[in-house]
């Protein structure tokens, strides 16, 4: 299927390891031209690198989607570098379930920063520019708990539900301007995050994939190839008729839809 990316602009947050790195590659596969910006230099210029040796035109911004003026400093960047931007994958942030009672004002204040916040902002940051330029592609990453929140779940699945509640009405607001704002919402998929909480329990990464893809209709954890395989699919020409969803890609977890 041609995805009619070649050239486009795509601006992804948390773009240096797991789903957001798979989302890079996959669209600089496609021949778009891709910004990420991550917290840690390191990792951020190492993977950026990668790409370049690829042949890929990249940009690697140092950020913190979470802090207010870094979000909005990605998208100018991104803006000065290449002219325009096509598209933005919502994609920085982790997540932490405690009980309610565990959760003080800080760790409430933090999961909206990075889930809530970092997507207002990235996104008012990007929408003159796909305005003026005729349209564009807003992606926000979630999560299946946003739509079946579960004990023991805060803050994430409170904070996930509101970027759901941004999707939709963001998607309403900018359908005139032919700007169409989906969601992904995630299950378990393999990551750095599931590698440290396979570390927690003293369990090889490889015992713990197993056993949690057990919980797992398909029987396994999902890859973030296959995450960004239907980011690039929601930004590309085949989903032009498709805006305010939400996609699950969680080998069939969710009791929802």
């Amino acid at each position: 299927m041609e995805l009619g990316l070649a050239g486009k602009v795509v601006a992804i947050t948390g773009g240096s390891e797991g789903i957001g790195r798979a989302t890079a590659l996959r669209f600089a596969a496609e021949g778009a031209k891709v910004a990420i910006c991550a917290r840690r230099a390191d990792v951020l210029n190492t993977f950026a690198a990668e790409l370049k040796k690829s042949g890929s035109d990249v940009l690697a911004v140092v950020a913190d989607a979470a802090r207010a003026g870094d979000a909005e400093r990605f998208v100018e960047e991104t803006v000065k570098r290449f002219g325009r931007v096509d598209v933005v994958v919502n994609n920085a942030g982790a997540t932490g379930q405690s009980p309610f009672d565990a959760v003080d004002d800080k760790a409430w204040q933090d999961d909206l920063d990075i889930k809530v916040f970092a997507h207002i902002r990235t996104a008012r940051a990007a929408i003159p520019h796909m305005k003026k330029q005729g349209g564009g592609r807003i992606i926000n990453l979630n999560m299946v708990g946003a739509k079946q929140p579960f004990a023991g779940s805060f803050p994430t699945t409170i904070t996930r539900a509101a970027g759901l509640a941004l999707t939709k009405a963001l998607s309403k607001e900018l359908a005139p301007h032919n700007i169409l704002v989906n969601a992904v919402a995630v299950g378990k998929i393999k990551s750095k995050q599931q590698e440290r909480r396979a570390a927690r329990v003293k369990i090889s990464v490889e015992e713990h994939y197993a056993q949690t893809g057990k919980t797992v209709p398909l029987g396994r954890m999902g890859e973030a190839e296959e995450v960004a395989n239907v980011i690039a699919f929601l930004a590309s020409d085949a989903a032009g008729y498709v805006t305010g969803c939400c996609v699950n890609v969680d080998g069939g977890l969710s009791g929802v839809l």
